[in-house]
């Protein structure tokens, strides 16, 4: 038997002893009298204790709100309450052999996240200056690569046993098994189900409480969308500046250091102005449409033009002048422009950034470079932490002599890692860039077509195949020798590193399948839309993706077909980022750009925008005591109680209709009785970025 009914609960009771009783409403019946719409008698019922004690009329709520008289610097006690549709079923509807499959894909993530160490994004004891301090001494660990992966032991002696670290074959033995729990016919219908349903359950939110969570906005003081902390999670730092901002650069450069030496042509050494000379370009001829760095319609599912846009009027060499990090000049023009974004960062005040820099694999030096470039340059930030992109180019490198064998690559991104964690001496400018790094990812064209993955692929030492190896194997290998790494530091008392890769963009939803094993948040996810039952594994597992609508309207998707809305009303935890300002943004702050644009074309609230910037700081490689400052220091409890209006100025009304429909969702999957002894797996063990 099915009912549903409307409730708003506050959290003293109003009338006397009397328990709580429905209230009637025309949401029980059609106009005809007949029983309630499938779209909302469904599921079983499950009302948050926080809600439960009384009922209140819509007009009651909106009389006490008025009633309350903020305090001049601190609301008073803000209402909780709120109306909602309860929907009571009988749990037998629900079949126990397509919820013990999905148990059985959150716990193959469990086996990667269990022994994962939580890691604590890019803790900075100075901020002003977080390069200053003693070195710490040698530590007593010593590691060895084995089969690709770092093994570490604490002494020399090998006495204790190493981290356990599963195999490559065990790798893709899970994997196997999730992507024909992914491929399973019920269960994507079951999960279609379940995502409509909450689907309808927020709109149904909105629909009835939307002027109450409007109503807790206004009564905080000072705070809103403008003045809320928003991060963006997914920009690479080659683009992070807007065409403007480079051509004006680019203008003053070429005025001021014209007679620099920049680049090396033919064995002739060239200024800057030669280089211009050579291109018949002088400073006048210079505009927006010379430079055509702007990605158009010709971009759209061609990412080797995409990447093309990276090169200045479509010379390589102001590339590698302006935009590279290792070239003559040390990569003294892209420090400038860097300082330069830095300092709009600091005039915005509320918005930060977390900017991908390249390690390719190419040497072992690369790591020298790039944080020689880093620290000599001072690029450090409060508002700004960094994140190491690995392009999967391999296949580039071997058609070109560089490496063998695909060993090399791994060798060359970790192995300066093990040894500057072990002996920070090894490299002191090393050991200090580290401090800012938060994140690992790796990126590259996911809609080229791979080889068949399965556990009889060739392992690192023997690829010496002209082509690249798929995603899974680039995923596994990283997540594992990042494993090994945070080992050795968080035993040494340093920051540890997230794994937060590019995925989903295009291509096959196995990369989505991978991402759920491995990454703790996932960049672009578009492909969720055609896996109905990867998209409720995100929701149940609360796997942040930071998504890139304009990036994706220029590449892969059309805006208007975007998953984002669809995402966000279901209770998955996304937020918006950039990408690539450079080709895609006008103005000087393209975050905002792209909330303006979410907002206008999807019908955004003010409660929507801000939940959203609450989830890219929640989701960031920020420090904790940063998230703290920012989201209030609760922010790790559970439900409303995690919540602090007066930082996040996300109601605690909408943040409580979330952890109500998180619950209800969890007692489908392990049965309600579970949910209320505990015994489901707490989210927060196997995603140290679980929100609620």
């Amino acid at each position: 038997m099915t009912s549903a009914s409307r409730q708003f609960g506050t959290d003293e009771p109003v009338n006397g002893n009397r328990p709580p009783s429905p209230v009637k409403t025309g949401l029980e019946s059609n106009e005809s009298g007949s029983e309630s719409s499938p779209e909302i008698a469904v599921v079983g019922s499950l009302e948050s204790t926080r809600h439960r004690q009384s009922c209140l009329s819509y007009h009651d709520l909106q009389k006490a709100s008025r009633e309350v008289q903020p305090h001049p610097e601190l609301p008073q006690k803000l209402p909780t309450g709120y109306q909602r549709v309860r929907i009571e079923d009988d749990e037998s509807f629900h079949a126990p052999e397509l919820t013990s499959l999905l148990r059985m894909a959150i716990d193959i993530r469990h086996r990667y996240f269990n022994s994962s160490l939580k890691c604590d994004g890019a803790v900075i004891e100075d901020e002003k200056d977080p390069f200053r301090g003693p070195v710490p001494g040698k530590s007593s660990h010593v590691f060895e690569m084995v089969n690709g992966v770092v093994t570490c032991w604490e002494t020399p002696d090998r006495s204790k046993p190493p981290l356990p670290v599963r195999t490559v074959q065990q790798f893709y033995q899970d994997l196997d098994i999730l992507c024909d729990i992914v491929a399973d016919g019920p269960t994507k219908s079951f999960c279609y189900k379940r995502l409509q349903i909450l689907d309808a359950r927020f709109l149904m939110h909105v629909t009835l409480n939307q002027r109450i969570e409007s109503e807790a906005q206004k009564l905080v003081p000072h705070r809103d969308f403008y003045n809320v902390r928003k991060v963006d999670n997914h920009v690479h730092h080659s683009a992070c500046m807007n065409q403007k901002h480079l051509l004006r650069f680019i203008k003053r450069k070429l005025r001021e250091d014209g007679n620099l030496p920049c680049t090396e042509r033919d064995g002739q050494i060239l200024t800057l102005r030669e280089v211009f000379n050579s291109l018949n370009l002088t400073e006048y001829d210079l505009n927006i449409d010379a430079l055509d760095m702007h990605a158009h319609q010709d971009s759209f599912h061609r990412f080797d033009k995409f990447n093309l846009k990276y090169n200045p009027i479509g010379e390589t060499r102001l590339r590698e002048i302006f935009l590279k990090t290792d070239n003559r000049i040390k990569g003294r023009f892209l420090a400038e422009i860097t300082q330069e974004v830095f300092s709009d960062l600091e005039a915005n005040k509320y918005q930060f950034a977390e900017y991908r820099l390249s390690i390719y694999g190419r040497s072992m030096k690369e790591w020298n470079k790039l944080a020689a470039w880093v620290y000599d340059n001072k690029l450090y930030h409060a508002n700004v932490r960094w994140m190491i992109q690995i392009p999967r180019l391999y296949s580039v490198y071997k058609s070109a002599g560089i490496v063998q064998r695909f060993q090399e690559v791994i060798d060359n991104i970790f192995l300066p890692l093990f040894h500057v964690s072990i002996d920070p001496s090894y490299d002191i400018k090393l050991h200090n860039f580290l401090k800012l790094v938060a994140s690992f990812d790796t990126v590259d064209d996911e809609s080229q077509r791979e080889p068949v993955l399965n556990a009889k692929l060739p392992l690192p030492e023997d690829w010496d195949l002209p082509i690249n190896p798929p995603y899974s194997m680039w995923s596994y290998y990283i997540f594992a020798n990042l494993q090994a790494l945070n080992h050795i530091r968080k035993a040494r008392g340093f920051n540890t590193f997230s794994y937060r890769p590019h995925a989903g963009e295009a291509g096959d939803v196995d990369h989505l399948a991978v991402a759920f094993m491995t990454a703790e948040s996932i960049a672009h996810g578009v492909m969720l839309r055609k896996s109905p039952v990867l998209q409720y594994l995100f929701y149940l597992t609360q796997i942040g993706i930071s998504l890139s609508p304009l990036s994706n309207n220029m590449l892969f998707v059309p805006y208007d077909k975007n998953p984002f809305p669809r995402l966000f009303s279901r209770g998955l935890k996304v937020t918006i980022s950039t990408d690539d300002p450079l080709m895609i943004h006008f103005t000087k702050e393209p975050l905002l750009e792209e909330y303006s644009v979410a907002t206008q074309v999807w019908k955004l609230s003010s409660v929507d925008m801000c939940e959203i910037a609450c989830t890219s700081v929640q989701i960031s490689g920020f420090p904790d005591r940063c998230k703290s400052h920012w989201l209030g220091p609760s922010y790790r409890l559970v439900g409303a109680d995690s919540n602090d209006i007066k930082s996040t100025n996300v109601p605690d009304v909408r943040v409580a209709f979330r952890r109500e429909m998180f619950e209800a969702e969890l007692s489908i999957v392990y049965g309600t009785d579970a949910v209320k002894r505990g015994e489901t797996m707490d989210p927060r063990i196997w995603n140290p970025m679980f929100p609620f």
